[in-house]
């Protein structure tokens, strides 16, 4: 018997109208300066980054963005990230580490792009990269799923000190309709799929992946977004006094311990 509540998650998680890394970022950061281009192939407007201030802390925000309309979803390709997206998201994060900048990551897309020019222009190696320097990067990292995380297209952007969920958001290995397809060999069955994963962020909160759930229903996007904004300034009070090196040795534990029976 499938769980409908978590495929409702899934569903809202999707919704168009739902507000994703920009809404956040205009609601939240203070003199935000867009930053663009990855140094090496072009700007992917999937990911939106730059410096701001929240709560007058300077600090660096990247975010994946789908877009309001369908001309933007279409450049943005709906969200999800190529190669360049990635490399931009890595190139800012070291500048943040250079500068002692706490890393705001917003995530929000069903996957990393899949089309062929990606995987010729190196998504694997992109994605790996991230995972690799998040893992040690010497400045606070917190990680808000903000939709749905969708594979290591989201975690690209989620290795992070503490990872907060929206109440609706999802985050999974794969989708729900991928993995009855694999299964089931029906997508139909994506209903069963989602209570399997084990994706909702109850789910999460439940094995300690993420740190904090930040309830929605009942509440307009304003008053979500001001509980998200002082729950992002309480974890920075609490991460910024904490050395480099036993941060970064706290999230490599934090991360290597997931899974652990």
């Amino acid at each position: 018997m499938a769980d409908n509540n978590a495929y409702e998650r899934v569903q809202a998680a999707r919704d168009g109208k739902r507000p994703m890394g920009a809404y956040y970022i205009e609601h939240m950061i203070d003199g935000f300066i867009e930053l663009h281009g990855d140094r090496k192939y072009r700007d992917d407007k999937a990911i939106v980054g730059g410096i701001g201030f929240l709560d007058g802390l300077p600090v660096t925000v990247i975010a994946m963005e789908r877009g309001d309309n369908i001309a933007e979803r279409m450049q943005r390709h709906f969200g999800c990230p190529s190669p360049e997206g990635y490399r931009k998201a890595l190139r800012l994060m070291k500048e943040a580490e250079k500068f002692k900048r706490p890393i705001i990551c917003f995530i929000g897309s069903s996957g990393a792009y899949c089309g062929m020019d990606a995987e010729e222009r190196g998504q694997g190696q992109a994605i790996a990269d991230n995972l690799m320097e998040m893992m040690t990067l010497k400045t606070p990292i917190i990680a808000v799923v903000a939709g749905e995380g969708g594979s290591g297209g989201a975690l690209a952007l989620s290795v992070a000190d503490k990872i907060i969920m929206l109440e609706n958001a999802v985050y999974s290995v794969i989708s729900p309709e991928g993995c009855a397809s694999i299964l089931w060999k029906d997508a139909k069955m994506a209903p069963e799929a989602s209570a399997a994963l084990k994706l909702t962020a109850q789910d999460l909160y439940d094995f300690k992946i993420a740190d904090k759930i930040i309830r929605e229903n009942g509440l307009s996007n304003e008053q979500i977004s001001d509980n998200l904004k002082e729950t992002l300034v309480g974890y920075l009070k609490e991460l910024l006094p904490i050395s480099d090196t036993k941060r970064a040795e706290g999230r490599y534990k934090k991360f290597r311990e997931i899974g652990i029976a």
